[in-house]
């Protein structure tokens, strides 16, 4: 058995998965807050258990690696101390060489929605560090979970 801090989920289509992470002192800023940098962090764990729910997370030594290549955000309320969030996760797109990330993080108890982001990461081939094609299997795996829903 695999433990898995997210889950499936159809509460807010087109999002199919979400994982849930609690707000931490350390997390907050001076006036009680998330600071806003603390998003992503939160982010990068659903992406991981996204991928973990798909059994595509690496094992050992890679040739190639997913890396960030730009992100969006929106903030539209505050989250604060000990508040439970359920971050939303999907791929929107896979390109040639990129996937594109949406997220949406609410507060779990009231349903607001704190923040948003799109991300694009794209595969680099460690060696050369230069992009390199989405293989099919990751396209197909993708694409047998969020269904119609994905774009290329």
């Amino acid at each position: 058995m695999t433990l898995e801090l997210g889950q499936p989920s159809d509460r807010k289509p087109p999002f199919k998965y979400s994982a849930l992470t609690r707000v931490g002192f350390s997390d907050t800023d001076a006036q009680g807050v998330v600071y806003y940098g603390r998003y992503l962090p939160y982010f990068d764990t659903a992406r991981v258990e996204y991928h973990r729910h798909l059994e595509m997370l690496p094992g050992g030594p890679r040739e190639q690696e997913f890396v960030m290549r730009a992100c969006t955000i929106e903030y539209f309320a505050p989250a604060r101390f000990d508040d439970l969030l359920e971050v939303f996760i999907r791929v929107a797109r896979i390109g040639t060489t990129s996937v594109t990330y949406q997220c949406a993080a609410y507060r779990h108890d009231a349903d607001v929605l704190m923040v948003t982001a799109d991300q694009t990461l794209v595969l680099v081939d460690l060696d050369e560090r230069k992009a390199c094609r989405v293989p099919d299997w990751f396209r197909d795996r993708i694409r047998s979970f969020e269904g119609t829903d994905l774009d290329g």
